[in-house]
């Protein structure tokens, strides 16, 4: 199998499902915010902070595109979806699997909005950037799996059996 590609909102379990999926198959892992924050050298809000939404989500694209994974998950920020270069490069390096989460499940999941790095327009609210990336992620994704009220095993177990069909 090629690489593994995780997408969905912040909050959906991207990385925590990440990690568990790559032990499971013997993958790599790769966090593609810590990869920013490392070549950076600063967090993602203080990213957004002095970039701005469109200069970070530029900086995300870049960085998606200068990758070349082999056997590995990968875990973008959940707002790589707004970059079409960035996610065609990501679907050429293999499965893209779309952790779906619907709002109210978001909601109760997302509660440091200011803090966590999340790429917003000036008065976007939280459902307002939900409403934008939903479409994407089911335009983009080869594969979609639902994770409301599920445990962290019923999602590797789901993500697992929709890789395998």
């Amino acid at each position: 199998m090629e690489n593994i590609t995780l997408i969905g909102m912040p909050g959906a379990g991207k990385s925590t499902v990440g990690v568990v999926l790559a032990k499971t198959l013997g993958y790599s892992f790769l966090d593609v915010d810590l990869v920013i924050q490392e070549r950076q050298g600063k967090l993602l809000q203080a990213l957004l902070d002095s970039l701005g939404t469109e200069g970070f989500l530029d900086l995300e694209g870049e960085t998606i595109r200068s990758l070349s994974p082999v056997k590995t998950v990968l875990s973008p920020g959940g707002s790589c979806v707004l970059r079409p270069a960035a996610m065609a490069h990501l679907k050429s390096l293999g499965k893209v699997v779309y952790l779906r989460l619907d709002y109210p499940a978001l909601e109760t999941r997302i509660h440091n909005l200011a803090t966590r790095g999340i790429a917003f327009a000036p008065g976007q609210t939280l459902r307002d950037v939900y409403d934008q990336r939903a479409p994407l992620y089911e335009h983009y994704a080869d594969l979609t799996v639902d994770v409301d009220g599920q445990t962290l095993e019923q999602t590797l177990a789901n993500v697992r059996k929709a890789l395998h069909n």
